[in-house]
């Protein structure tokens, strides 16, 4: 098991025009390789694959000196990115999508995620350092806790705004220490998820609890339309259309973030108190769950549509303690009583 940490740092000007230097070498490297997969499949009907152009690299940097200030791995995580998308683009396009197209060049006006893999970087206390090849100078990144003890995976450096207009962010991917081992102890909990009622859960000697969603969409939704209609009216690109526009930005993270808080909340608290080492809930396809013939419940159920995302939350806080989720599916459970 992986988890995830997010910080919010604060580079200096001289750091950000680093950062954005290697954003441009990623850039870069991402389009030479996108374009010797075009122009292969073009003129030969062929595929290129990852391990390919991962082993001309050398001869990628030899003949583009811009790339050699990336570090090896991050490098390798441009191109495991471009491969990943054409794998998406294969598979959206095999389910029978039509309208899929395949990935496309990226401009440098765009910050490029900056990735190092196991290696890259070096962690002491509560500062990272990244390896780089830019004019000898150090790119040091203070962060807010001391990570020194954590197990880290992968780091990856990427701005909120696609612009880089935002603030800058530091995901740390590493793995837990679990050191409660799952055991057995016949006590059960089985938990139903909803809309308008998030959890509806029920145990082994028949006590049961509901959860109301408090529906944080709904309150934002109608709010973001409004700023949304006032921006569609003003010329676009305009000052009036991009103060409106990041707005709209603002609303919608905030919106994200109040759900996903309570998700975090909610989650803790139910397995808290439970006696119950294993808890069962059904599994979930949140896209055929939007394919009903009511608009209002497509909305509700892709607007909660964190769904999936609480059953992660669930699932991992529940390891670290000892427990487990079993997901089961729900084909055929629904009884009609008369």
């Amino acid at each position: 098991m992986q988890l995830t940490k997010k910080y919010k740092v604060h580079p200096t000007e001289l750091q950000k025009d680093m950062l954005w230097e290697l954003s441009n070498a990623c850039t870069y490297l991402y389009n030479i390789a996108l374009s010797e997969r075009k122009d292969t499949w073009k003129n030969d009907k062929k595929s290129i694959s990852y391990t390919k152009q991962q082993n001309d690299l050398p001869q990628i940097k030899e003949g583009n000196p811009d790339i050699n200030i990336l570090y090896s791995k991050t490098c390798q995580m441009v191109l495991r990115k471009l491969d990943a998308n054409y794998k998406l683009f294969f598979g959206i396009h095999k389910n029978g999508d039509k309208k899929a197209r395949p990935p496309k060049f990226r401009s440098r006006k765009y910050f490029f995620t900056i990735t190092y893999n196991q290696s890259g970087f070096k962690v002491v206390g509560n500062t990272i350092r990244f390896s780089h090849k830019i004019n000898n100078a150090d790119l040091i990144i203070d962060i807010e806790h001391d990570i020194s003890n954590l197990k880290i995976k992968q780091i990856e450096i990427f701005n909120e705004d696609k612009k880089g207009n935002g603030y800058f962010f530091v995901t740390i991917t590493y793995e837990p220490e679990i050191n409660v081992p799952y055991v057995q102890n016949n006590h059960f909990q089985a938990i139903d998820l909803g809309i308008t009622k998030t959890i509806t859960a029920i145990n082994d000697k028949g006590k049961f609890f509901e959860i109301n969603n408090p529906r944080y969409d709904l309150y934002w939704d109608s709010k973001i339309s409004a700023v949304q209609s006032r921006r569609d009216h003003c010329k676009k690109y305009s000052k009036k259309w991009h103060r409106l526009n990041k707005t709209i930005s603002t609303m919608v993270s905030k919106k994200n973030n109040q759900i996903k808080d309570w998700q975090h909340k909610t989650t803790k608290k139910m397995l808290e108190n439970t006696k119950a080492n294993t808890i069962i809930v059904g599994k979930l396809s949140v896209k055929n769950m939007g394919k009903s013939k009511s608009r209002s419940l497509n909305r509700s159920t892709q607007n909660n549509g964190y769904l999936s995302r609480f059953i992660e939350f669930l699932t991992y806080k529940a390891e670290l303690i000892g427990k487990q989720v079993v997901k089961i599916d729900e084909s055929y459970t629904s009884k009609t009583c008369y």
